[in-house]
């Protein structure tokens, strides 16, 4: 048995961990239990729990917001993350930090594996970006998890909003020149999950199979929810009110947890399919 702490444990994916960790201890701490952007609060925590790992969920995570306000962007995605991966190799602890494509430009054809450069465009990917690069710096022993366009049951995501829309008869734009790789959050905590326990090194992508454009995304959503896919209007990102800049293509492709000998995540249709279905219930 370990002992790991999950923090941002209120969010999407943090939520979800400790159900994949049942033959461990599992410590679960909120932003009201820890902020992470307490140098002095992390380290009496990592001093006090001596976690055997860590995996860090708590970020700041809209983007427009983010580059609304930058400081507060790289406060909590970038010098949090530095005081865990200081505190965590304080105890000899593993860190599992949470990132996200969005450390891309988007500016490449086909997808991104876990090699490619990254070139942020926001203040959000760019704070992200310093999570890692703080993370690499300061932690004895760590993983990057990249992973993207997160749904879930803890709160509302766009596929959340989707159906929302469809039901009361609200407009629903598809962006369509905007593409990524729709992901479960259950699915990314049993990845992290393992990324702790077995002290996997290195930087993954962390994302179910398949990608596509917010416009069919949003089609599949209301298919798959038996609701007309007509009801979705296709757009384009020029035309939303984004403060931020989305890369044109944040697809990531899982190259480093094949090669791992981790089984390979479902393609995302099955795990919308499954949310879909528990959301309608």
């Amino acid at each position: 048995m370990k002992r790991v702490v999950v923090t941002g444990a209120a969010g999407l994916v943090g939520s979800e961990v400790a159900a994949f960790l049942e033959d461990h201890e599992v410590v679960s701490l909120t932003h009201d239990q820890l902020d992470i952007t307490d140098r002095d609060a992390v380290e009496q925590s990592m001093g006090t729990l001596l976690p055997d790992a860590v995996i860090n969920c708590a970020a700041y995570a809209d983007v427009d917001a983010c580059e609304r306000d930058p400081h507060t962007a790289l406060l909590v995605n970038a010098l949090g993350p530095r005081h865990l991966a200081i505190a965590c190799a304080r105890v000899g602890a593993h860190l599992v930090h949470v990132s996200t494509d969005y450390v891309f430009s988007g500016d490449k054809a086909v997808p991104y594996d876990e090699w490619d450069e990254p070139g942020p465009i926001s203040e959000y990917g760019r704070a992200k970006l310093g999570g890692e690069q703080e993370v690499m710096r300061h932690a004895g022993s760590w993983s990057i998890a990249r992973t993207a366009l997160v749904f879930g049951k803890r709160r509302p995501t766009f596929v959340d909003m989707v159906l929302a829309r469809a039901r009361t008869g609200e407009p629903i734009h598809g962006v369509e020149d905007v593409t990524g790789s729709p992901t479960s959050a259950a699915d990314v905590a049993r990845v992290l999950a393992r990324l702790a326990v077995e002290r996997r090194e290195g930087c993954f992508h962390v994302v179910n199979q398949g990608s596509c454009s917010r416009y069919e995304l949003a089609r599949e959503v209301l298919e798959l929810a038996g609701l007309d896919p007509a009801k979705v209007t296709r757009s384009t990102a020029a035309e939303l009110p984004w403060v931020a800049r989305r890369p044109r293509n944040s697809a990531l492709v899982s190259i480093a947890l094949e090669r791992a000998r981790i089984a390979p995540m479902r393609h995302y249709r099955d795990a919308l399919e499954e949310h879909i279905g528990e959301t309608c219930q």
